[in-house]
């Protein structure tokens, strides 16, 4: 994800010395709170940005699969989780049912659910704020956040991540939507791959264990196989089977050798 790169800095053992930042508490702070607050907001704004430009993209792609500029600005302001909204757009572009293409969008969304539950550990946020944080809850700010050590650092963290990335993300759809329509036709400029091609972007960091590069391999073949024979959108939620099928296998690979190493050790004795 574009968050990679400003993640290289964010380290909960107190920015990289082995003090904690120069105090005993190993967080910088004399009340135990975490990193200094100043670089918590330096490499939670440097998410915001780096992120929330990528929200143009968005907005291009939005306005050229044929939705107005109030429709693409209110997928912004009300759904505000990228991937879910660039399969949405994406989906309508390429002539898929609506419904079939909010399936979509709400299965990539779902993931933001268990981000919640586990933030709402570490932010342990009033019962009245908890509403209006959700809409927040985000990669970006989960990452960010739970990077942090010490209360105080995670919802500082959190915040300054989700308002940054809120307002700009906002901010820069409207501008690509508005660019869009100004112009015209979307395809003759090549834009209609400016959502597939942040997508990427944003997953590819992502893949590094075996079984990781296994499911998106499966994926992009149920994807591209089933493309021809299903209507638009419904491979997309297909090739989500590609995860199940490969944790499968690794679980029973995984059975096997250890069967095997108890099998070795019966031998042994």
């Amino acid at each position: 994800m574009a968050e990679q790169t400003a993640f290289t800095d964010i380290r909960p053992d107190g920015g990289g010395r082995p003090d904690g930042g120069g105090r005993p508490d190993g967080g910088g702070r004399p009340d135990g709170g975490g990193r200094p607050d100043a670089a918590v907001v330096r490499d939670a704004l440097g998410v915001g940005i780096a992120v929330g430009l990528s929200g143009f993209a968005f907005g291009v792609t939005s306005a050229g699969s044929g939705l107005s500029v109030w429709q693409t600005c209110a997928l912004s302001l009300l759904v505000f989780t990228g991937a879910s909204q660039f399969a949405l757009v994406g989906a309508l572009a390429a002539g898929g049912n609506p419904l079939t293409a909010a399936a979509g969008a709400f299965f990539l969304g779902v993931r933001n659910a268990f981000y919640g539950l586990r933030l709402s550990q570490s932010l342990a946020l009033p019962r009245a704020v908890r509403p209006f944080a959700a809409q927040w809850v985000i990669d970006e700010t989960a990452a960010v956040s739970l990077a942090q050590t010490g209360r105080r650092a995670s919802r500082l963290g959190f915040a300054v991540t989700g308002l940054t990335l809120y307002v700009l993300w906002n901010l820069t759809t409207l501008l690509g939507a508005l660019g869009a329509e100004a112009i015209g036709d979307t395809d003759a400029w090549g834009l209609d791959a400016a959502g597939p091609a942040v997508f990427l972007a944003l997953l590819a960091p992502m893949v590094k264990t075996t079984a990781e590069r296994a499911v998106a391999g499966l994926a992009v073949l149920l994807g591209l196989g089933l493309l021809p024979v299903l209507p638009a959108g419904v491979p997309v939620l297909a090739a989500a089977l590609a995860a199940p099928v490969v944790l499968c296998l690794e679980g029973r690979r995984r059975a096997g050798q250890a069967g095997q190493a108890d099998v070795e050790g019966e031998v042994k004795r």
